[in-house]
């Protein structure tokens, strides 16, 4: 999204052009309003009211434009931005009423990953007018963190190593005055076992490390953010295929998310006292690459089996919710692109959420459902926990069979939970396959808005 201008502007009653809302119901009555010329040209543009239609019509010297929606008086975040995709570069109003939760997708639909391949016609801002000026500094807020998930989850992993996800959390730490200790080398091999292990294999050009970011008040109740940062998952020597490894520069994307939600919270001074937990490496095949069959040493004292390398993710993240359980939380949500079973279940639109708490899952679904975000709650079924079972370790990082992959996953990262602490875990694919009006191609978030909005409501403003 661009950064020269802000694309949502409070309404002073400048110079806009409008934007007239209708449906396929109200779309004939609203027709009779028109002269026949117009009515004409919508009908040359086999304009029918039908959802995220756009049509322009002439009006003098000028034109306004005309967009279909399910419901004028029940604006989504993507209502608006087949309008934004569309139009031409300009200020535009609604007509009839304010844009609402449809300011997000205003903005989030004029993204342009651009680093590698600028656009052949670039498209200059399309900037929408509101009068709900106390809307603008977060709407504003919540689109720029959905914009740096997408930067980051597509940038190739050559360039989104672990050492620049260092650089992400040293430019959070330096906007917001937060203090940013990093562990690597043959500390983070005492100190957090499996980061290391996993990432042992790209010492030479994508040493692993693990990132904590601490910001706020320490008489803030504790929130910990936990995020995966496989910058790049081969399988290790449980290798996958050509067609499982293309996409997996978005392995970090779990890190992405947990990066953008602190960003977040500091950026509203929530009060709390956060803990951002990021461990950082490249699941690579070399000859010192953890086995299947090794025993790993953990940071909480558990010894893991290793059944699949390619389960990796859960390792990491086993050592970073150790450590974040030991700050005696409030609350723990982490993420991470963990299994494929969470998308053989879901498909991409939906993140997976596993709670220990009933409360939690609610607050989060409930969150999600009002900005259109919303998680489907998996459950952590005492019962599947016998298939972890390991003969000479506490426990397997991977269970035999095929079922349930992503509760059994959950179920692993629960055991480096402490006992009694409040804790969320999301699955999340991080990339949309197939674009949709404001969500395009590539990188995305899932579960990073239902999890701001929850948060806001559980510890209140600044």
């Amino acid at each position: 999204m661009p950064d020269t201008q802000p694309l949502i502007q409070p309404d002073r009653g400048q110079e806009a052009i409008s934007i007239h809302l209708v449906n396929r119901d109200g779309y004939p009555e609203w027709l009779k309003s028109l002269s026949a010329s117009q009515r004409a040209s919508l009908a040359a543009q086999k304009f029918d009211g039908s959802g995220y239609q756009v049509g322009i019509v002439p009006d003098g010297d000028s034109w306004f434009a005309v967009g279909g929606v399910a419901n004028p008086d029940d604006l989504s975040s993507w209502c608006l931005a087949k309008l934004a995709e569309s139009l031409p570069e300009g200020t535009y109003r609604r007509a009839e009423g304010e844009p609402g939760p449809a300011l997000h997708g205003w903005q989030t639909a004029q993204y342009v990953f651009d680093r590698y391949k600028k656009p052949e016609r670039p498209v200059g801002p399309r900037v929408l007018l509101t009068k709900d000026v106390k809307a603008i500094d977060g709407a504003i807020a919540e689109a720029k963190a959905v914009g740096l998930v997408r930067d980051l989850v597509n940038t190739p992993a050559e360039d989104m190593g672990p050492a620049a996800l260092e650089a992400e959390c040293e430019t959070l730490a330096k906007t917001y005055s937060a203090k940013l200790s990093v562990t690597k080398g043959d500390t983070l091999e005492q100190e957090y076992p499996m980061v290391h292990a996993v990432g042992r294999a790209a010492t030479r050009h994508h040493a692993p490390r693990i990132m904590h970011l601490t910001w706020g008040k320490e008489s803030n109740p504790v929130l910990a953010i936990v995020g995966k940062g496989v910058c790049f998952d081969s399988g290790g020597l449980d290798v996958k295929s050509a067609a499982g490894m293309k996409l997996m520069k978005k392995d970090m994307g779990g890190a992405a998310h947990a990066i953008a939600l602190a960003g977040l919270v500091m950026g509203a001074g929530l009060p709390v006292r956060l803990h951002l937990l990021v461990p950082a490496v490249e699941n690579a095949i070399s000859s010192n690459s953890f086995r299947p069959g090794d025993v790993l040493k953990t940071r909480k004292g558990l010894t893991v089996e290793i059944g699949n390398t390619d389960a990796e993710g859960r390792l990491i993240l086993g050592d970073a919710l150790q450590r974040a359980s030991e700050e005696d939380p409030d609350l723990i949500l982490d993420f991470a692109t963990l299994t494929g079973a969470a998308r053989v279940a879901l498909g991409p639109d939906y993140p997976a959420l596993m709670t220990r708490e009933d409360s939690t899952a609610d607050a989060l679904i409930a969150a999600g459902r009002g900005c259109d975000d919303e998680p489907w709650r998996l459950p952590l079924p005492e019962a599947y926990k016998e298939w972890l079972a390991s003969d000479i370790a506490d426990t397997n990082n991977a269970h035999g069979n095929a079922f349930a992959g992503a509760s059994v996953a959950g179920l692993f990262l629960d055991k480096f939970v402490g006992e009694g602490i409040d804790w969320a875990h999301f699955d999340t694919f991080a990339w949309r396959p197939t674009a949709k009006p404001g969500r395009p191609r590539g990188g995305d978030a899932y579960g990073l808005r239902a999890s701001w909005h929850m948060l806001k409501a559980r510890y209140g403003g600044a």
